[in-house]
C-alpha cells in the first residue's frame, strides 16, 4: 500500500498538490488532518533548529472534542456467510508522537539530495526523525531561505526527497481561515504489520504561541515541534494488522499567548492562495 496524501476540505492529492505536480509516491487516498490544545513538550533546540519534542500529551476538555475513539469502518466481503455478520476492525489509536533529533552532517545530506544545486541557500530550522518509518520516510527536514521560501524534504537515511515540484510549491499555497496556519504536505504511510506513519507540516503566523494537533475523534491533544515560523506534526498510529483500518485524521489547532484558541482546522475551513480569509 502507498502513501496516503491528507487535504483539508477532502480535496483528492496532496496537500497544495495537485496530480500534474505530484511526484510518484504510490496510491494516495487523502484526509482532513486534526490537531487540539496540549501541555507543551520539550523541544531540543540547536543553532536555531528545532530537532526534538518528548511527545507527551495531556487529555484536554474542549468544546470541539467528541467521545474519544476513531470511527470505525467496514471492509468489504468482511460478511461472515454463517452468521451475516459484518466484522469491525478495531479503531486506530496513536501509540508515540516521540521524535528524535537528525544530526547536522544528515541534514546536509538531506537537504543536498532533496534540493540539489540550491540546498545551500536554505538552512534548518526543524529536523526530525518520525517514532516509526515507512518504507520510504523516516522523518523530515524543515529549511527556509532568505525569501522566506519554505521547503520540506522527508528524510530515509541521509537522503531527501520533496513531495511538491518545485520544493517551494508549498508555500502561499493552502491557508486556514484567519490566515494564522498554512499548511504544507501532510500524508500517511504503512509502517509495518498494524503499524501506520502519519506526519505532516505548514507555517505559522507571529499570532501563534503554540500549535497542537489532536487526532480523530480522541480529544488527546500533542504538541507540534515548532522553530523558525514552521511546525510538524508526526505519529505513530496503531491499524487492523489485515488493512481494513486508517489511521486518524488530524487536526491543527492555534493559540496565542493567553492560550485562547484562535484557530481550529476541524471547525473552520481552508482556503487557496493569500487573499481573504475565507
Amino acid at each position: 500500500m502507498g502513501a496516503t496524501c491528507r487535504a483539508p476540505g477532502g480535496v483528492q492529492g496532496c496537500w497544495h498538490q495537485p496530480d500534474a505536480r505530484r511526484k510518484g509516491h504510490g496510491f494516495m487516498r487523502i484526509r482532513p488532518i486534526m490537531l487540539i490544545t496540549a501541555t507543551a513538550a520539550a523541544i531540543a533546540t540547536a543553532g536555531g533548529m528545532a530537532t526534538a519534542a518528548t511527545g507527551t500529551s495531556t487529555p484536554t476538555p474542549t468544546a470541539h472534542g467528541k467521545p474519544s475513539g476513531a470511527p470505525t469502518a467496514t471492509p468489504h466481503g468482511a460478511g461472515s456467510s454463517a452468521t451475516g455478520v459484518t466484522a469491525t476492525p478495531a479503531a486506530s489509536t496513536v501509540t508515540s508522537t516521540a521524535t528524535a533529533p537528525i544530526d547536522a552532517g544528515a541534514v546536509a545530506e538531506i537537504l543536498a539530495s532533496c534540493l540539489g544545486s540550491e540546498a545551500s541557500q536554505y538552512h534548518a530550522v526543524i529536523a526530525v526523525r518520525a517514532p516509526v518509518a515507512s518504507s520510504t520516510t523516516d522523518g523530515v527536514v524543515i529549511a527556509v531561505n532568505s525569501a522566506n521560501q519554505y521547503v520540506q524534504c522527508e528524510s530515509k537515511g541521509h537522503k531527501g526527497n520533496s513531495r511538491s515540484v518545485p520544493p517551494t510549491f508549498i508555500n502561499d499555497r493552502l491557508w486556514g481561515t484567519g490566515h494564522l496556519i498554512e499548511y504544507f504536505d501532510s500524508f500517511s504511510a504503512p509502517a509495518g504489520a498494524g503499524q501506520s506513519l502519519s506526519l505532516g507540516a505548514g507555517h505559522y503566523t507571529p499570532d501563534v504561541a503554540k500549535v497542537t494537533i489532536s487526532y480523530g475523534d480522541d480529544p488527546t491533544q500533542y504538541p507540534a515541534v515548532m522553530a523558525g515560523g514552521a511546525f510538524v506534526h508526526t505519529a505513530a498510529i496503531s491499524t487492523s494488522p489485515n488493512g481494513n483500518s486508517f489511521p486518524p485524521d488530524p487536526y491543527v489547532h492555534a493559540y496565542n499567548a493567553d492560550g485562547k484558541e484562535i484557530y481550529n482546522q476541524k471547525t473552520q475551513p481552508t482556503v487557496k492562495g493569500t487573499v481573504g480569509d475565507g
